[in-house]
This record gives C-alpha cells, structure tokens and sequence, in this order.
C-alpha cells in the first residue's frame, strides 16, 4: 500500500469513527425545573446583550412560573406581545375565572398550546442544542415549570429587502419579481409559480457556526429520483463552518469542482427556476442570498434566458443564434487578431492588410503584448467599475477606457485596430454574463498560445475545449446533451426555438416523465380555416 493509499484509508477511518461518535453523543436535554433551564440558556447565551429573558407567573391561586426568551430583532415583538404575553398573562385569567379551571389540573404542556398561544407554527422539543438554534433562527422559545421541555413558537420579525426586480436579469417583457435573502420569501414566491401539491420541499441545516437553511425543492413525478438521492447525499456530507452565500454550497456538489465551466446553474427570477422545475431540475435554496442553484445543467443553459419564452420564436431564435456567435467573438476575437497579424497576414484581405500596417507602424511591441495588456487594462476598468460606487464606477469604466485607449494610440503605443478588437471583444463577452468568469481565462491562453502557436494553437485547442465539455457530468448527466450524446427531440430549443406549442416533451435524460400534460395540443384556427383543412 503507497503513501496515498494509506492517507485515504486513514482518512475514511477517521470519518466513520467520528460519524459514529456523533450518533452515539448524548444529547442534552432540557430539565424540569425551569430555574435550572434559565440558568442553562443564560450560560450559553453569555455575553449577548440582545437576548432577553422575561419571567412572569400564571394562574390565581396556584401560580405557575414561566419565561420566554427571544432575541431583540430577530423577532416581531408585537407577535410576541399579542400573541405569546397577552394570552398568558391576560386571557389565561379570564378563561380560569369563567370556566374554573385551575393550573394545578394541568397535566401537560399541550393545554397550553390547544388553549392559550394563538400561534399557527408552534411545536416542542426536549433537546436544549436544537432549542438554542431555534432561537437563534427567530423563534421565541417558551419555557414551564415542572415540564422538561421547550414551546417552540415561530416570531420571526426581522427586517429584509422587499422583493424588486433582479438587477442582473432585467428583461423588457415578463414578471419583474426577483428573490430576496429570506429564504421563506423565495420558498413562497416558488408557491406562487406552481400551485401543486407535487411541488416538494425538503429542509436542512448547514454549517456547523452558521446553522444556515438549506432547502432542496423539486416536482414529484417529474424530476429523477436518484438525482433527488444523490443531492441529498451531497448536501449531507458538506461539513463547514460556515454557508454564507449558495456558492459556498455549490462548490461542494458540484460534479468537477476544478473545472472552469460552471456545472450548477442559479438565478434570481422564480419564473426562471419554475421553469427549470417543470423540466425536471431541482431548486436549491439557502437562506441570506437572492441566489437560487438549480441541478442539472447544460452549457445551453449559458445561452436560454426567461424573455426567449415571452417573445416570438422567430425573433428569439434570431437573437439566441446572436449569442451565440458573441460568444464565439468574446472568446477567439483577440487571438484570432494576434494569430493573423502574426503568423497568416496572407489571409487578410490586402487593402485591409495595408490599412492595418500603417496604423501599426512605429509601435513598439509585439502583437501579443499589446493585446495582453490591453485585455489586462480591460479587467482592471471593469474590476474598479464594479467595486466603486455605481455612480464613480460608471464613470471610471466608460471615462478610463476612452481616456486611456486614446492616449495608448496617440503615443504609438498600440495600433489603433486593436482598441477596436478589444471594445468589440468587451460588449459581446457582456451577452454571455454566466460565462464571463470562463470567458475571461480562457481568452487569455487562448492569447497565448495563438501568439506561439498562430492559428494551429487555435485550433487545437477548439478541438481540445469541445472533448473536455463533451466530458463534462452535471450529476451525471451529459454537460453537452442534446449535442453530446445527440437528441433530436431535444434540439427545439438548442440552436432556434420553435413555438411553446411544439415543445411538447422534456429533456430525455433528467426527467421520469417525458411527456409534458398537453402534449399534443395545437394552436386553435379560425372556423373557416378549420373547414378548408
């Protein structure tokens, strides 16, 4: 056994060792008096000014001693008020007057919640670690004397962004509605879309500082099960401090985490991941970020967006073809540039030739160098655009590039075709923004190798980025499908796309039920036309 081996079985024996001692840890438990449980909480939650304790008694004659505790703006304290204290302290009174019920005939914590607190989400638990994290998540956590457990009432209340239009996917036609960083608030813009019992949420918590919500939804009936199966396990085994943003998560599941091309799709439009779940992908939602993952994906997805299904098919298609040859531009425009005026001035057309040789003469750099420290000065106005404010930032991306390329052209620096290559280059890689980060590196080898290798460099890497796409799994299903492995049926909405009416079945590969309801529905004619037919 080599080095490596031994270090992965060493590995995997001390996973299961310390899975096992997880089970077998005894959990702690709540008490019944609830003196010893205030003192348990205030332990915990030691040096946290906005936690507040308030004890108070209930009953008559016979009193009975109680305490919520809650954290100061994590819940509406009118819900606590209205609705936790005033049936308490208040209501319970009158209700034991009129009907003489005495608390000393309480015989479980259940009477409380059938017959005082007027709180839909209520529930109870024993387990003093998961109480602590309720509480922590926005639940005002209600505790008895004599009962060894812990009323679990949901008050949320804290403040959040109210939900608006998604900055990074406007659209001129659709629904303006976009995800917020409330998990609750996506989940329920979810329920909205697709108003179906089928509609499946599953939730779970991440991070072992953070106790972040994950919930994975899905379509039953629809989407693979063991795509469902195998996204739970994944999500299982993340073991982390900390899930701050959905991308945390992503790099976790994802099916080829070194990979330049992204394998886990997200957006922040419901219509989007609506759509998607009817398809037979499934939603990842994590609390604190607008951000939605969705699973499986295929590189075509880079290239769909929500407005394609909103506007005409003949003028989508027309405008998917445009990006997709704005992404072939983004991607070979400079080294195509530097490949030509390098190695295969031959192919360029003479009066163009002569025309670009007399803007270049008298520069003093190679090609290559030029456009690398062009794109470079590209990343750097675009980086300083997006950090600044927006107000600076715009004018420092749009200023600095006209002030900057002028001058780098006046001095003799730069040839003047080469500002133009790169302005095209900058707003056609702004079509494709889910691959801008893939765009961005890529152009730069491609840069490269085509100022060594001229136009064979090019092409052999083509040859080469179309095998490694055609490799590439989205939990486990073909990164390039329909293209790879090849599906007609499926081709409706690669390249053109036809009308809805014709996409009548889903992707073959990610679904257990292919056939989409209506299936075989067309468009309704005029009586004449009917007739004629």
């Amino acid at each position: 056994m080599n080095f490596f081996s031994r270090k992965l079985a060493y590995y995997k024996l001390n996973k299961e060792n310390s899975k096992v001692n997880d089970e077998n840890k005894p959990k702690s438990l709540l008490e019944r008096d609830i003196e010893t449980n205030i003192t348990k909480f205030k332990i915990k939650f030691n040096e946290m000014p906005d936690v507040t304790v308030r004890q108070f008694e209930i009953g008559n004659e016979n009193k009975i001693q109680c305490a919520i505790i809650f954290l100061q703006g994590m819940v509406d304290k009118k819900i606590v008020n209205e609705s936790i204290l005033k049936p308490l302290l208040y209501d319970s009174f009158l209700k034991q007057e009129s009907q003489k019920i005495m608390p000393k005939n309480i015989n479980s914590i259940d009477w409380f919640i059938k017959n005082i607190i007027s709180i839909d989400n209520v529930s109870k638990s024993k387990d003093f670690d998961k109480t602590v994290i309720k509480c922590l998540s926005g639940y005002t956590i209600m505790l008895i004397d004599s009962y060894d457990e812990a009323i679990l009432l949901d008050t949320k209340g804290w403040e959040g962004r109210s939900v608006e239009e998604p900055k990074t996917e406007s659209v001129v036609r659709g629904p303006r509605e976009g995800f917020t960083e409330s998990i609750y608030t996506n989940t329920q813009l979810l329920r909205r879309k697709i108003k179906n019992t089928n509609l499946k949420l599953e939730n779970m918590t991440l991070g072992v500082q953070s106790n972040t919500e994950v919930s994975i939804a899905y379509i039953k009936g629809i989407a693979n099960t063991d795509i469902v199966e195998e996204l739970r396990k994944r999500l299982n085994r993340i073991k982390i401090d900390a899930i701050l943003e959905s991308e945390y998560v992503e790099e976790f599941i994802e099916d080829a985490p070194y990979s330049l091309f992204p394998t886990v799709a997200h957006s922040e439009k419901p219509d989007v991941i609506a759509a998607k779940l009817l398809e037979g992908r499934i939603a990842i939602f994590v609390d604190g970020t607008p951000f939605v993952m969705t699973v499986p994906m295929f590189f075509i997805e880079n290239f769909q967006v929500s407005e394609d299904y909103y506007s005409r098919p003949y003028y989508t298609s027309f405008l998917r073809i445009l990006r997709f040859i704005s992404y072939l531009i983004a991607l070979l425009g400079p080294c195509i540039y530097v490949a030509l005026t390098s190695f295969h001035q031959e192919l360029i057309p003479t009066p163009l030739l002569i025309t670009m040789l007399g803007a270049s003469e008298g520069t003093p750099f190679p090609t290559i160098l030029e456009t690398l420290g062009m794109m470079i000065t590209f990343e750097i106005l675009k980086e300083a655009g997006v950090r600044l404010p927006r107000a600076i930032g715009q004018a420092i991306s749009i200023v600095g590039a006209l002030v900057i390329g002028e001058a780098a052209v006046s001095a003799g620096f730069i040839a003047a075709q080469l500002v133009i290559v790169v302005a095209i280059t900058a707003i056609c890689s702004f079509v494709i923004p889910e691959q801008v980060d893939s765009i961005t590196v890529l152009r730069l080898i491609l840069i490269i190798i085509s100022g060594i290798l001229g136009g064979y460099g090019i092409i052999v890497s083509l040859i080469w980025m179309y095998i490694y796409l055609c490799s590439l799994r989205s939990f486990g299903m073909p990164y390039m499908s329909p293209i790879a492995p090849f599906n007609l049926k499926d081709m409706k909405d690669f390249f053109i796309r036809v009308p809805i009416w014709m996409m009548n079945n889903r992707p073959k590969l990610m679904t257990e039920n292919q056939k989409k309801q209506g299936a075989d529905l067309k468009p309704s004619l005029p009586e004449d036309k009917k007739n004629k037919e």
